[in-house]
């Protein structure tokens, strides 16, 4: 097994709008940072068309009003996943028609996972007080400041940074769904994650550990050092023949690739064994690998097997769930790179050119970077 280190070289991209026109400096290329006076104002990354990260704007707007049944949080840091990536680019399209703008994005601010503190509550909030330090899914946490709903957030273990708490929430409670309620997971049994160095395959390699499974990962032989830290077993490079060298069966694959063929992949299952895809990579722009997984479950209706797919939630519940892995040390989040607020269109860059392990955070406060 080859194991060797891969150090990500992207040149940072920062963008600002001032007075509604781009400033640019000329000299290196790179937007000056916005200033901000006005307290009900904050920096924040937007976006006003969808596209590849060059439509991210660094820029300086109203803070965000909450409802009755939600928080203000002070922004500590943000975490980065494939599914920001996703409402970012609007592909594939089938998430424009479920809501999320058709022409252009319904949420200006990108960004979901969030950790930080909470500056001001709504009305009928009987969860959290100012002052409280949270984390969850928040509405568009790429900014110094990002309403969330009570129901999106649990407060933060005293032993677990900002940064930890921020990359945790999106790829933990997928993870977890797709091993517990979907997967079934039982203790001894034998687990396969295609795709384990990334957001939620690194979650998926430590829950399935925590819970007794026997795992293998699949991954780049460069990453693999990276997965074994994690807990896996056993790790495959994805670029072998590995889906016919496999000398044993699993009683669960979470593929979270969404590459490999369903055929091949049945042939690595137990005669009763689980299938369960998570995310919707590949696959066309009209229904990305969505249309893939609908497929396989079609076909599990003519085998024991479970062939299934499903998409994750945002239940309270299941954060909960996650936070108690997370407060007992069982489960402690993979933080590949850290970037600035201005910094991320180089974190999205790097998350779609595969050069990420884990999950990438972004450090809001300026404290927070080193």
């Amino acid at each position: 097994m080859n194991r060797t280190a891969v150090e990500p070289n992207q040149s940072t991209l920062a963008l600002t709008r001032t007075a509604g026109q781009h400033q640019k400096n000329p000299s290196n290329g790179v937007f000056p940072r916005p200033e901000t006076c006005d307290h009900d104002r904050m920096q924040a990354i937007v976006q006003h068309q969808y596209g590849s990260a060059e439509v991210l704007e660094h820029a300086v707007i109203d803070r965000p009003t909450i409802g009755d049944k939600e928080v203000l949080i002070e922004v500590h840091s943000a975490g980065l996943d494939r599914g920001t990536w996703h409402l970012m680019t609007g592909t594939p399209y089938l998430i424009r028609i479920l809501g999320f703008g058709f022409s252009r994005p319904k949420q200006a601010t990108p960004g979901l996972d969030v950790a930080g503190r909470v500056t001001a509550v709504g009305k009928a909030v009987n969860r959290f007080a100012v002052g409280d330090e949270v984390f969850g899914i928040a509405k568009g946490s790429f900014a110094e400041y990002a309403a969330a709903s009570e129901d999106k957030l649990v407060t933060k273990p005293a032993g677990l940074s900002f940064d930890a708490a921020a990359v945790a929430t999106v790829s933990g409670i997928t993870a977890l769904e797709a091993l517990t309620d979907i997967g079934h997971i039982q203790a001894g049994e034998r687990v396969l994650i295609v795709g384990a160095s990334g957001g939620v395959g690194s979650f998926a390699v430590q829950l399935a550990k925590a819970l007794g499974a026997e795992v293998t990962g699949v991954a780049s032989a460069s990453k693999s050092d990276f997965v074994l830290s994690l807990g896996a077993d056993y790790v495959f490079d994805y670029r072998t023949n590995y889906l016919e060298n496999a000398n044993c069966e699993y009683d669960l694959i979470v593929d979270i690739g969404g590459r490999t063929k369903v055929s091949s992949l049945r042939k690595l299952l137990t005669d009763t064994g689980t299938l369960v895809f998570v995310g919707g990579e590949g696959g066309n722009k009209i229904t990305g690998g969505i249309g893939r997984q609908i497929g396989a479950s079609l076909m599990s209706i003519f085998f024991k097997q479970r062939l299934t797919m499903f998409v994750s939630g945002e239940s309270l519940e299941h954060i909960t769930r996650l936070r108690e892995f997370l407060e007992s040390g069982a489960v402690s989040p993979a933080i590949g790179k850290r970037f600035k607020l201005s910094e991320v269109p180089t974190a999205m860059h790097e998350l779609a050119s595969g050069l990420t392990s884990g999950k990438s955070v972004i450090a809001v406060k300026s404290s927070t970077i080193t």
